[in-house]
């Protein structure tokens, strides 16, 4: 099967009441951990690549290392632009193979973020990619996304009919809560999504596929396990996972995961190599980093996304 679109998914997604989980990927180790989970599980993935994972693993080597996963597993893999800044950074994935982009404009006025977006959506679906886009912006880091909590502003319900007819995009992220990064709120608070703000917009947009950005919920045994072994995060908590689940079952069809992966994959190669100082090989502490990240996979894959025997 080659790589797909995200049109049939998130159909099904919507109709079905869960979500697809959008997982952010860097090297060799981490595709296979999400695909072999996803395989098990037989649900659909969404790998996404943002473009400092580009400059890291070099564009080509990404591509085929996803191109690889799908001749191994058979499964429904879309390959995604994750926070693309320019229209020349998604046209230059488009050509690379890519189907399906994010062209983020949401720091820019509404009108230039409609221009923008409008730029992106033309060349994409004459070249068969679909198109995700932004209104409002989240709090937060995440590679080049780097936004202060004071900058940061709820998804605006009365504009999305708009900003979605003007531009063509096939799915819509928006601001209901969540923060990019590991470090997401504190201990003692009650992080509470605004399902207000995305109930208002699932009337005005009935059947469109929405997305939510910054969703990791920052496991405590990985973080525990990464401070056990020399590292120094401070307490954080991530998004509550049942408010994720309930995201699903509304208008939510793709949840994007990011950090859980990468402290799965650091932690445990911090406990590696506090067990094992002497070791060199590669082999040996990267294969329970992937063994880790498939299980974290399967968790997100049954537990919060739903999307388990969905193919």
């Amino acid at each position: 099967m080659p790589l797909v679109t995200s049109t049939e998914m998130f159909k099904k997604a919507y109709e079905g009441g869960y979500a697809i989980g959008a997982f952010n990927v860097n090297n060799m180790e981490i595709i296979q951990g999400i695909t072999e989970a996803a395989k098990e599980c037989n649900s659909p993935v969404i790998l996404q690549v943002s473009k400092g994972a580009r400059a890291y693993a070099n564009r080509t080597y990404l591509v085929k290392l996803v191109e690889a996963a799908e001749i191994e597993t058979g499964l429904p893999i879309v390959l995604h632009l994750d926070h693309g800044d320019s229209f020349e950074t998604c046209k230059s994935c488009i050509d690379d193979g890519f189907t399906s982009v994010m062209i983020d404009a949401s720091s820019k006025p509404f009108e230039e973020n409609i221009a923008i977006t409008k730029q992106v959506v033309d060349y994409a679906h004459a070249h068969g990619v679909v198109v995700e886009a932004e209104l409002g912006t989240l709090a937060g880091v995440e590679d080049e996304v780097s936004v202060s909590a004071e900058d940061s502003s709820y998804t605006r319900p009365e504009d999305v009919q708009e900003f979605v007819q003007r531009t063509g995009c096939d799915s819509l992220a928006i601001a209901i809560g969540t923060s990019h990064g590991a470090y997401k709120f504190k201990p003692g608070t009650k992080p509470q999504l605004r399902f207000d703000i995305l109930e208002e917009v699932q009337k005005r947009l009935p059947g469109f596929p929405i997305v939510l950005h910054g969703s990791s919920s920052v496991p405590q045994e990985y973080v525990k396990m990464v401070n056990e072994n020399g590292g120094h995060m401070p307490d954080a908590i991530g998004v509550p996972e049942d408010q994720l689940r309930q995201a699903a079952k509304l208008a939510v069809c793709k949840i994007n995961i990011d950090s859980d992966l990468r402290l799965a994959m650091t932690g445990t190669i911090r406990r590696h190599f506090n067990e094992h100082p002497g070791d060199f090989d590669p082999r040996q502490y990267l294969k329970p980093a992937r063994a880790n990240i498939k299980e974290l996979v399967k968790h997100k894959i049954v537990d919060v996304l739903g999307s388990d025997n969905k193919i």
